[in-house]
């Protein structure tokens, strides 16, 4: 009963914080058409605040058990230096989900979210040659097209409802979520006792290096003249946490949940974050996006369901 509520508390968490993400970036758009802050600004706070939870999670272990070989903090380089890596890669991805929203939806930009299954999908089989089965490929395939049918017009003019430049923005960032999450995990798999909040400290910390090197490349002017905290209101800072805790969320799924979880949260965010948006933004249902959405859904159920399926003895290895 107890790991049941654990749960059920996890899955609920984890749904609204990826229902709320999208949300909250297109409400913090000051009159719905751009950003009153420095995006890298708020990106930078980000990073900050999960390099100091994942402190004060291992100040908490040094506490309890000590410290140890495995949790404590090193200045080696030869440990530090595979985190530049995914760190850059996460601060470019993370930055343009800003930009993609100055050409998509909240409800379009949650479907569009799940492209990143499918670069995670090949590039795991690529550098960490996991086995995909052929439901799997299956549902990447199945994955692709309900994005395509979502993104569906009727008008006469024009095919797609997304313009070009915001649908390669999403998938360049779905291509850097991906690779940045297999070259994360490939760190992860070579020092498996390594305490996972002190690798976390190391990856956050070179985000908010970078971040604060981004901020001084293009926003100089805006942070250091108007103020770091310029544009700053509750929204933006609830935007912030939420992105914050997103992190948090997940290391709680793989820690007392599972796979499915992922699955009902990403389906219950994309169903939530359309029904808030028609009053919020105004946004209008089309057959196209509700039939997407469902496609969708069924891809990702198919994908993570498929990967608790035991599979027979060098069944799909070739």
């Amino acid at each position: 009963m107890e790991d049941w509520g654990r749960k059920s508390v996890v899955t609920l968490a984890l749904t609204v914080l990826t229902s709320s993400q999208g949300l909250l970036i297109a409400a913090s758009k000051a009159n719905g058409v751009k950003y009153d802050y420095a995006v890298t600004s708020a990106n930078c706070t980000v990073e900050t605040t999960k390099m100091l939870m994942s402190l004060l999670a291992l100040v908490k272990i040094w506490r309890t058990v000590g410290v140890n070989e495995d949790n404590r903090i090193s200045t080696s380089w030869s440990e530090l230096w595979v985190y530049p890596i995914p760190a850059a890669l996460y601060l470019v991805k993370n930055l343009l989900q800003y930009y993609v929203f100055l050409y998509v939806d909240a409800p379009s930009y949650q479907i569009l979210k799940n492209l990143n299954i499918i670069s995670t999908g090949i590039l795991y089989r690529i550098f960490l040659k996991k086995i995909l089965s052929g439901v799997q490929w299956s549902a990447l395939i199945l994955l692709a097209l309900g994005c395509t049918i979502a993104q569906l017009t009727s008008g006469s003019d024009q095919v797609l409802s997304t313009p070009f430049m915001g649908l390669m923005m999403a998938i360049v960032m779905a291509i850097l979520s991906g690779a940045a999450g297999v070259y994360t995990e490939l760190i992860m798999k070579k020092q498996p006792k390594r305490n996972v909040n002190a690798q976390n400290v190391y990856l956050y910390l070179f985000g908010v290096i970078f971040n604060m090197v981004a901020i001084f490349l293009y926003d100089y002017d805006a942070v250091f003249g108007r103020g770091y905290f310029y544009g700053y209101n509750a929204i933006v800072c609830t935007m912030i946490l939420n992105h914050s805790l997103s992190g948090i969320a997940v290391s709680l799924v793989m820690k007392y949940a599972d796979n499915i979880v992922k699955v009902y949260s990403t389906s219950v965010a994309m169903i939530l974050t359309t029904l808030v948006s028609i009053p919020l933004f105004g946004f209008q249902l089309t057959l196209p996006f509700v039939l997407g959405t469902s496609v969708v859904s069924v891809a990702v159920y198919l994908h993570y369901q498929s990967k608790d399926t035991p599979q027979p003895p060098g069944a799909l290895t070739k």
